[in-house]
């Protein structure tokens, strides 16, 4: 008996030490092995601040460029993500908006800090997924596309002013919480990720900068935390909102 729960612990403690898979997609590049892409954040807006216009745009790049698939990174439904999986912002900021034949390919999307506002597990229901066949949506995962990785990380439970003062917002932290088992998990599964890839080009998508110039300024918690994985591992590029 005692040997048998000796083997039982060691296989347990074996287990635990092994970082979770992150999820991972199969993206086919062109016939020569190209790939192309367009990649935007915080549009999901009704079709207003300029986000219709800009979808026009869009698909007439699209079309030109004879795009892959088209990265999203986060903030897709203002002001507070979306109340359901029946919302009809779905509809009338999604769906209704990026109409054009090109960009009738599959949508990588995140999660920003404005989707945990709302409903966040809504966004990355497979239901959503059966209205639109274009969204794909998780918080963390994987693209696979031969020339390329793209590692999507769900960068928001890393800001630690939307857990201590939230100010008049109420995030949905669900599959999240508690923050430091969360963020210590999601590192590990990247590592792990990252370090079993063997594409040519290895691309971070989130929704938070790392470092900008831009007005909100570096995101500190992913200088400490992700950044210096990234520099050890040599990562190419790394795209947020």
């Amino acid at each position: 008996m005692a040997l048998v729960m000796l083997l039982l612990i060691v296989a347990v403690a074996t287990a635990a030490a092994v970082p979770a898979e992150l999820p991972r997609l199969e993206q086919s590049p062109k016939a020569d092995g190209s790939l192309t892409i367009l990649a935007v954040g915080d549009w999901g807006r009704h079709g207003e601040f300029n986000q219709s216009r800009v979808a026009t745009q869009m698909g007439i790049v699209g079309e030109k460029m004879d795009v892959d698939f088209i990265i999203s990174t986060g903030d897709n439904f203002y002001s507070d993500g979306l109340t359901g999986v029946d919302d009809k912002a779905f509809e009338d900021s999604f769906t209704g908006i990026y109409t054009a034949k090109s960009l009738h390919k599959p949508w990588y999307t995140v999660l920003g800090n404005h989707d945990y506002r709302g409903d966040a597990l809504a966004q990355i229901s497979p239901v959503l997924k059966k209205v639109d066949s274009r969204w794909i949506c998780m918080k963390s995962f994987v693209v696979n596309a031969e020339i390329a990785d793209f590692f999507f990380v769900d960068t928001t439970p890393f800001v630690v002013k939307y857990w201590t003062d939230p100010k008049n917002s109420t995030y949905d932290w669900r599959g999240v919480a508690p923050r430091d088992t969360y963020i210590a998990n999601l590192l590990k599964e990247m590592e792990a990720a990252l370090m079993r890839s063997t594409a040519p080009w290895k691309i971070v998508v989130g929704h938070h900068t790392i470092r900008t110039a831009g007005k909100h300024g570096d995101t500190q918690e992913l200088v400490q935390l992700l950044l210096p994985m990234l520099k050890v591992l040599h990562i190419q590029l790394v795209r947020p909102a």
